[in-house]
């Protein structure tokens, strides 16, 4: 089913104008500092391997003039700011390439090299920055890799900067911050198949750019399509204070553990007098729960860690920089600016809290929250990544959890259920298009898209029901200052009018899945255990590593996997030998049984065991359905 996307409606165009009423528009700092310090633009199109086009960010061209109807405003206006990419200096000996990725790479001058910090997601996009850097300043070496947080767009490219025989001979040093693997794996891993789904949505990576389509994400324009890499750090941060040199370059780290990432640190420049302030303090509102998933984050410490970064540096730090945007310059605007962004993390955590023991519940919390005046008209405090809406709903849930408390909500049908009852109550499919259309004439399209997605749930070949929901998401689309919701609405009625896009950019790639420890890879085995298909499935297999010395007993039954690495009673039914980093290779299907020979594996007793766990595998569904059911 395809149907040609509508205009911006009357109400969409009256909430664009309301917008352009009420916030500072005419301030346009923001746009000085994207540009200043420019060295060189981006070089045109990076490509893959096969000639595919993995970034391009002169598709982000049409963002030029006053905003469409079919654009929020300040939505527009961000992403104006953040396709604005090149070669930039932050200050003499430090240079960031910007628009090349969702994310930013910063180069540091040293004696004879450079220090890397954060690596964009892609190889590809990552070894075009580099080029782009040495082209401009020179073919200097790189040192050392320091990568911010657990998150791939900040590691994902390591391997066009540096191979990992250098990393290996100790040519370059990499350095992360405690816990960075165990979270970089398993957040790509564990949930990966689902979250990677989800993020097509958010990221609108399936979307035509254009202002009916994808104009940016926000935090960024959108993820890279490249090779996401992963080398594992030769140097582990683990405490504040923690000074460094390499190559000339004093770098002083931060710890912040579960704010933007569960693994994070900022790090100080002091003969700089710079701050990265990783991505704890960018020009957004972020995320508190993104919503593609993820553990939900801990406002109340993240701005604990900002009141920490002022005290710390705040006396003579006059820039401060990120792995996304643009710096701020000068020392009285950077403690503002940091100030500001702590504040806006203290005041949703606090706010909710406070409304959550009044008894709202997420939801009305959302509708009830304001933020104090200085908070809603600064731009870099804006819901442009994470809202105001679904921040205070995640801090909800991190207290109380899914449940409200009423207890209609413990034992509600599930969706398409729940869809057929709301349909059959209301008279019938024909019936309940009939109020939604009502509702989309009316401009309340919240309600509309209610209606019409009980509709597309109780019958998903039902035309006219699909295409107004399409429609309505589309108008929730343009009328979204939060490039997420843009794209998560734009996605959705793409997928409505033109079928499943499954998942554009997967981050489980081999590098990360090679970085998983045994422990962690029987997890990741488990996960994918069709529990009733194994239900009367038993067996058990000794797992033997033979350049570690490791030995695991898994056992399968019940529908379960389990595994234990102490001294087991009995014989299992099967051992397999093999060096640790074949373990990968064979949970990823890259080795077969016709392969193990060569590569060293050895399968003692019955020789079934193997075949019989992998039988009863479910490795996930990346064209799962969303919008219908």
């Amino acid at each position: 089913m395809t149907t040609a996307p509508r205009d911006a409606t009357a109400a969409i165009r009256a909430q664009h104008q309301e917008a352009l009423d009420s916030l500072p528009f005419a301030d346009d700092r923001d746009f000085e500092d994207a540009r200043r310090g420019l060295v060189a633009p981006l070089e045109g199109p990076v490509l893959g391997a096969d000639g595919s086009v993995v970034w391009d960010n002169s598709t982000y061209d049409f963002l030029e003039g006053e905003a469409p109807d079919t654009v929020h405003p300040s939505l527009w206006r961000q992403s104006r700011l953040a396709a604005i990419g090149g070669l930039f200096e932050v200050v003499p000996g430090i240079y960031q390439v910007r628009g090349l990725d969702l994310s930013n790479v910063t180069f540091v001058e040293g004696d004879e090299g450079v220090v890397v910090i954060d690596t964009l997601l892609s190889i590809e996009t990552g070894a075009a920055a580099l080029a782009l850097y040495r082209k401009h300043r020179g073919d200097r070496p790189v040192k050392a890799v320091v990568v911010t947080h657990s998150h791939a767009d900040h590691f994902g490219g390591i391997r066009g900067f540096v191979s990992a025989e250098e990393v290996a001979s100790g040519a370059v040093r990499v350095f992360a911050p405690e816990g960075f693997v165990q979270h970089a794996v398993a957040e790509n891993v564990y949930a990966g198949v689902a979250m990677s789904r989800r993020a097509g949505y958010m990221y609108g990576a399936a979307l035509a750019r254009g202002p009916r389509g994808q104009v940016g994400a926000g935090l960024g324009q959108t993820v890279s399509t490249g090779t996401v890499s992963l080398l594992a750090p030769t140097d582990v941060v683990t405490t504040t204070g923690h000074e460094e040199t390499v190559d000339g370059v004093r770098m002083l780290f931060q710890m912040a553990p579960d704010t933007e990432a569960p693994s994070e640190f900022l790090i100080y420049l002091p003969d700089h007098r710079a701050l990265c302030s990783a991505e704890d303090a960018t020009h957004v509102l972020h995320n508190l729960l993104t919503l593609r998933g993820a553990v939900v984050r801990d406002p109340h410490g993240w701005a604990g860690y900002l009141t920490e970064t002022v005290d710390l540096f705040g006396d003579e730090v006059e820039v401060v920089f990120a792995s996304h945007h643009w710096p701020t310059w000068g020392n009285e605007r950077v403690v503002e600016f940091l100030s500001l962004q702590r504040d806006l993390y203290k005041y949703l955590h606090d706010q909710t809290l406070r409304m959550l023991n009044q008894g709202l519940v997420g939801a009305e919390i959302a509708e009830a929250i304001q933020l104090p005046p200085a908070l809603e008209n600064t731009w870099h405090t804006r819901g442009y990544y994470g809202s105001v809406s679904h921040n205070v709903k995640a801090i909800y849930q991190r207290y109380l959890g899914w449940f409200d408390g009423n207890p209609a909500h413990l034992w509600e049908h599930p969706p398409v259920e729940r869809a057929r009852r709301y349909v059959d109550a209301m008279g019938g499919v024909d019936a309940v298009v009939e109020q939604a259309s009502e509702a989309f004439d009316a401009g309340d399209l919240r309600w509309a898209a209610e209606l019409a997605n009980h509709a597309v749930f109780a019958e998903p070949e039902h035309a006219e029901a699909r295409t107004l929901l399409a429609d309505t998401f589309e108008q929730l689309g343009y009328g979204s200052e939060n490039g997420t919701w843009r794209d998560f609405f734009l996605s959705g009625a793409t997928e409505l009018r033109d079928g499943s896009f499954g998942t554009p950019t997967q981050t489980s790639a081999v590098d990360i899945v090679t970085q998983l420890t045994p422990a962690m890879l029987f997890d990741a085995l488990a996960i994918q255990v069709d529990g009733p298909r194994a239900w009367e499935e038993h067996l058990s297999l000794d797992v033997v590593l033979t350049d570690t010395g490791e030995r695991y007993r898994l056992r399968l039954a019940n529908g379960v996997l389990t595994y234990s690495d102490r001294p087991q009673r009995g014989d299992a039914d099967a051992t397999l030998t093999a060096a640790r980093g074949t373990l990968p290779l064979l949970a990823l299907g890259a080795l077969s049984a016709d392969g193990f020979d060569a590569a060293g594996v050895e399968l003692a007793g019955d020789a079934s065991v193997l075949a019989r766990l992998m039988a009863v595998l479910d490795p996930g569904d990346p064209d799962f359905a969303i919008v219908t059911p």
